[in-house]
């Protein structure tokens, strides 16, 4: 949970930072200044789009250091509602095919919370002998 806020929390900051390179990173080629069409608000929803990452991200690092598992529950559906998401996004043409990586990390991030919690309420095994 810590880590995956700090990443969130990094990249939401770099996208107030340097939009342009958190677009690269995500499979989309930026625009040059002074090359946008009148009327696109990209920078406007990326901005938005950023800012909610740095929350969520200190959300989530606030949530680990409190050790608040019924939080780590209810991210793994929601994770994977967000993969399925940007799957359906870059299968539809929506996204280029470099975003499907933020939808794998979702699920791979579900995927890891789920074990984690299953394991730890696994019942102790009683040693043997």
């Amino acid at each position: 949970m810590a880590v995956f806020g700090l990443l969130a929390t990094s990249l939401g900051a770099v996208g107030l930072a340097a939009p342009d390179v958190l677009l690269t990173v995500m499979g989309f080629e930026p625009v040059p200044d002074g090359a946008r069409a009148a009327g696109d608000h990209t920078l406007v929803f990326l901005t938005a789009s950023s800012m909610a990452a740095v929350n969520m991200g200190v959300y989530y690092v606030l949530a680990a250091l409190a050790d608040w598992r019924a939080f780590f529950g209810w991210t793994v559906p929601f994770r994977l509602l967000t993969c399925a998401v940007f799957t359906v996004a870059v299968v539809t043409g929506r996204a280029p095919a470099g975003f499907l990586g933020v939808g794998l990390w979702e699920a791979a991030g579900a995927a890891a919370t789920w074990a984690a919690l299953r394991r730890e309420h696994r019942p102790e095994r009683a040693p043997v002998g």
